[in-house]
């Protein structure tokens, strides 16, 4: 594989990646970084002995994550008590038979709580529960990456599900006391998104996304823009930064586009026909947009786990 192969290889990743970043960080900038110290890995391995490089590449960014995050966390970890059973909370996901209803329910559920709860676990908590429960890792790759035991992983996965499922419900509760944009879920905020770019409600685009926020599109993405430019479509450029340039590159548009969890978080997706044509991979933070990554490659988007949404 070549260098730019290689790149491009990273690019069709990159949305799930991110993702990844994202909810173990909790912070868009530190995702980005922990991103690239992924690809500065992978640029100096190259894909000798990568035998998946999507798990490699996902092993790899959970430790990063996992160094950042033990690296600003002032407290001991606590050794992982033995003998505890692993059924003493109800699981949120059916890890056997994933139900999209309950994949929503997930998503609202770690939206609103994120930055409270997440922020409470400990790191290996929280890349144990965000990779198996958010994109369904298993434990024999997540156990390398935390230097535990396969049982242990586990453990640590869901003692981190219940605190996010009891520090939900403390969030809920609390509701009354919180800014309309803390209580929004992900999944509202998005849909907040898609009905003001349909409506051209510029002034509802802007209040949605944040000041910084950077929309980035795949080479199948912008290629299908140029194609299309003689029938009004606009140019799209593989990076668009500001939320007064993103607010106009969606301004009118994402008329077919519906809510979707795309690897387990909260995105939307073009879908003639029920089939996923490409996908919008969006981080929101403080309830508002703060990344949108779009996906059009045809193998990169028949890799992604995604689930059309209904009315909410």
């Amino acid at each position: 594989m070549t260098p730019d192969e290689l790149a491009i290889a990273f690019e069709q990743h990159r949305p799930r990646l991110r993702a990844v970043a994202y909810r173990m960080l909790g912070n868009p900038d530190d995702a980005d970084d922990a991103l690239q110290e992924t690809w500065l890995r992978l640029n100096r391995t190259g894909e000798a002995g990568i035998d998946n490089l999507a798990a490699w590449l996902t092993t790899v960014t959970g430790r990063i994550c996992l160094d950042m995050l033990r690296s600003r966390s002032t407290r001991r970890e606590d050794p992982l008590p033995t003998g505890l059973p692993d059924d003493t909370a109800p699981e949120i996901l059916d890890e056997d038979s994933p139900d999209p209803a309950r994949q929503a329910e997930l998503a609202d559920i770690v939206g609103l709580a994120m930055q409270v709860v997440l922020e409470s676990l400990d790191p290996a908590e929280r890349l144990a529960f965000v990779l198996h429960d958010l994109f369904a890792v298993p434990y024999e790759q997540i156990a390398p990456v935390l230097g535990r035991s396969v049982p242990a992983a586990r453990q640590l996965a869901s003692r981190g599900r219940r605190r996010v499922q009891s520090g939900a419900a403390v969030a809920r509760a609390d509701d009354g006391a919180r800014s309309p944009a803390e209580t929004r879920t992900d999944r509202q905020v998005v849909e907040a998104f898609l009905e003001a770019s349909r409506t051209g409600d510029l002034a509802e685009l802007l209040a949605l996304l944040a000041p910084e926020v950077v929309l980035r599109a795949d080479q199948s993405a912008v290629d299908s823009a140029a194609a299309n430019a003689d029938r009004g479509a606009p140019l799209l450029a593989r990076e668009i930064r500001g939320a007064a340039a993103v607010a106009e590159a969606f301004r009118g548009r994402a008329k077919l586009a519906v809510p979707a969890l795309i690897d387990g978080l909260v995105g939307f997706a073009g879908a003639p026909g029920g089939i996923p044509r490409f996908v919008f991979s969006v981080v929101v933070h403080d309830g508002r947009v703060a990344a949108i990554d779009l996906t059009a490659d045809p193998d990169a988007v028949a890799g992604m786990h995604v689930v059309l949404l209904g009315p909410s």
